[in-house]
C-alpha cells in the first residue's frame, strides 16, 4: 500500500473528523489543499456542470479521467473520485473504470446505488476487487435511502444498514449516506455497520464534535462548495456589468494564484 493510500485509510480511524472538501477541477482541488485539507474528493455534480453536462452519469468517461488526472497532478494529498454509479450497469465496465482511476493515482472512489438494486452495487464492488487483484483502493459505498426518501424512520435505518452490510461483504471500505443528519438515526446506522460512516455537509447537520459523538468519521461537501463559488462569481460578474465593483472580499492576486501552479 502506498503512503497516500495508507494515509487516507488512517484518516478514517483518527480521533478527529475527516473533513473532505469536494473539488471539480485542479484549481478547486489545490485551493482545498492550501486551506488545510488532508484529502480531497471530487464531486460528480460540480464536475459535470463545470464541463457543461447535467449531473447523472452524463459526463463522458474521457472528461472524467482528464479532470481527475489534472487534479492528481496539481495536488499532493490523497484524492478520491466520485464516479456516481460507475457510468454503467455492467460490473466489468465499472471495474475497468476503477482500474483506470487507480492508474491515474487516486486512492479511493465513491460508488452509489442510486435508484438501482442494492445487489447490483454489491456486484460492482466485487468486480472491482477482482479486477484490482489486491491493489489498494478505498471504496466508499453510497446508499441513497435518505437522499431519495426510499423509507422513513426506523425503516430507513433498517434499509440503510442492510444495504451497507451487503456492500461491506462485497468489499467496500466506507459507507456514505447523504441526507442522513438526525443524530439518533446516525447513531443507529453506526451501531449496525462495521464501515466508517460518511455524511454530507447540509444545513442542520451538526458540529464536528456532535458528528463525532454520533459516530461519524467523514464529512464531505458534495456540490455545496461549487454552489458557493458560483454565487461568488455571479455576484462579481453582476458587479462588473453594473459598474459597481462591489466584490464580497478582495480577490487573490494574479501572482498568488499563479504561484500555486508554477
Amino acid at each position: 500500500m502506498s503512503n497516500l493510500h495508507a494515509r487516507f485509510a488512517e484518516l478514517h480511524t483518527a480521533h478527529t473528523l475527516l473533513v473532505l472538501p469536494n473539488a471539480w477541477d485542479a484549481g478547486s482541488a489545490r485551493l482545498a489543499q492550501e486551506q488545510g485539507a488532508q484529502a480531497v474528493g471530487t464531486t460528480s455534480a460540480a464536475m459535470a456542470w463545470s464541463c457543461g453536462y447535467a449531473d447523472g452519469s452524463a459526463l463522458p468517461r474521457t472528461a472524467l479521467l482528464q479532470r481527475v488526472a489534472e487534479i492528481v497532478r496539481a495536488t499532493s494529498v490523497p484524492i478520491t473520485a466520485d464516479i456516481e454509479d460507475g457510468y454503467s450497469d455492467d460490473p466489468q465496465q465499472v471495474a475497468a473504470l476503477a482500474d483506470s482511476l487507480v492508474e491515474l493515482g487516486v486512492v479511493g472512489i465513491n460508488l452509489e446505488d442510486g435508484t438501482g438494486a442494492p445487489a447490483l452495487l454489491a456486484d460492482k464492488i466485487t468486480a472491482i476487487r477482482a479486477a484490482l487483484a489486491g491493489r489498494p483502493l478505498f471504496i466508499n459505498a453510497r446508499t441513497d435511502v435518505y437522499l431519495r426518501g426510499l423509507a422513513e424512520g426506523q425503516a430507513a435505518v433498517a434499509m440503510t444498514v442492510e444495504r451497507l452490510q451487503s456492500y461491506a461483504a462485497a468489499g467496500a471500505d466506507g459507507a456514505f449516506v447523504p441526507g442522513l443528519k438526525n443524530p439518533a438515526d446516525i447513531a443507529a446506522v453506526v451501531a449496525g455497520i462495521t464501515l466508517p460512516l460518511n455524511v454530507m455537509w447540509l444545513p442542520g447537520i451538526g458540529t464536528h464534535a456532535e458528528l463525532l459523538a454520533s459516530g461519524v468519521r467523514r464529512l464531505s461537501a458534495g456540490p455545496a462548495l461549487y454552489a458557493h463559488a458560483w454565487s461568488a462569481v455571479e455576484t462579481a460578474t453582476r458587479a462588473m456589468f453594473d459598474d459597481t465593483l462591489a466584490m464580497p472580499a478582495p480577490p487573490p492576486s494574479y501572482a498568488a494564484l499563479n504561484a500555486l501552479f508554477g
